[in-house]
């Protein structure tokens, strides 16, 4: 019982038992006419108004590929994501095209010893990413493989595109990021990701493709990518962390601004892209939802390593729901506008929507 200066409250406020409440209501209902929860009252009910459902059409699992055979080494910041030696990552997207998962993306993590100031490994046909396409095609034909087009993974200082006296170089990043391209579609890639930001890089791509016979090779470009602090998991996964110097401000975009991002993606489809997306996912769904409004064009979020890595520590914990937490994150993308979903949950989401029914 509350006391207050030494007397109860009751005296004062005069409590009245809930039942004599609830035989009022009984009596005298609310008058109204509209019922929200009228909808929500059986689950069949809210099926069958639910405005956005999320499918495995909806899925694009990013899968980290490294040299040897037979190896999976986790991602210790990552829980639940590995890097995959090539034969096996063409075992994942056979799992991919089971669960009905019509897209994974390549990330390589390119031995130390390749890497140097131009990313040069990013050229070599039959780099680590070259191998992964042409055995996953081989054994999983009808599965769709995107590749970024950067040059983090592969250079000494960790930075998307050619380093000189501290200075990021556009153009002639761009010409780098062509023939990368190039290399990446001749080993069998459906979609190229251009993730570096440098201006002019998809009209560029773009005419290459189609001058080499290319044609049917789609873009997604990173039209929207911001200078977050949600990458950190990401460039553990690729080794890039270590080496970074510096930060990418320069060519990624700043988080306070929206209207930039609506330039950029103006400009990519202008030059050519397909399809677009925004990174990272959660904190910018209010981009995804400019950008959708605006371009009526295939529009993508990538829910960065970041993302996981916080919603899987809580679950870990047992501080979130971790699957309820997981699905919820998804539908708030297809809410805000996306047709689909780059996120590492890929398999988990796919196989809980197939024991659904």
């Amino acid at each position: 019982m509350a006391v207050k200066f030494g007397r109860p409250l009751e005296r004062k406020i005069g409590f009245v038992p809930a039942e004599a409440d609830a035989t009022e209501i009984q009596r005298n209902p609310l008058d109204l006419t509209v019922r929200m929860r009228r909808n929500r009252r059986a689950e069949w009910a809210r099926r069958m108004v639910r405005e956005h459902v999320l499918t495995t059409d909806n899925l694009i699992w990013p899968l980290f590929i490294r040299d040897g055979d037979n190896a999976r080494t986790p991602v210790p910041s990552m829980p639940g994501v590995e890097r995959l030696s090539v034969d096996q990552a063409v075992r994942e997207a056979e799992r991919a095209a089971n669960l009905t998962i019509p897209c994974i993306a390549l990330f390589p993590y390119t031995d130390p010893g390749l890497r140097d100031e131009t990313g040069s490994e990013a050229l070599n046909p039959d780099n680590l990413v070259c191998r992964a396409i042409r055995a996953i095609k081989k054994e999983v034909p009808d599965i769709g493989i995107l590749c970024d087009v950067a040059l983090d993974p592969f250079t000494s200082h960790g930075h998307d595109g050619l380093l000189r006296d501290g200075v990021i170089l556009n153009d002639e990043t761009v010409a780098v990021l062509v023939r990368q391209a190039l290399v990446q579609a001749e080993a069998g890639c459906d979609i190229i990701a251009p993730s570096d930001m440098m201006d002019g890089r998809v009209g560029a791509i773009r005419k290459a493709l189609d001058r080499n016979d290319f044609t049917d090779v789609s873009i997604m470009s990173y039209a929207a990518k911001y200078a977050s602090a949600f990458y950190g998991p990401f460039r553990d996964a690729v080794g890039s962390s270590k080496t970074l110097t510096g930060d990418k401000r320069t060519y990624q975009m700043d988080p306070g601004n929206t209207d930039e991002a609506l330039r950029e993606v103006a400009l990519d489809v202008e030059e050519g892209a397909d399809m677009i997306m925004v990174k990272p996912g959660m904190p910018y769904l209010d981009i995804v939802q400019r950008v959708k409004e605006t371009f009526a064009m295939p529009t993508f979020a990538y829910q960065v390593s970041g993302e996981y890595a916080m919603l899987m520590a809580a679950a870990q914990n047992n501080w979130l729901d971790g699957e309820r937490a997981m699905m919820e994150s998804l539908i708030a993308f297809k809410r805000a506008g996306c047709d689909g979903v780059l996120t590492y949950f890929a398999p988990r989401v796919a196989e809980k929507l197939k024991s659904s029914g």
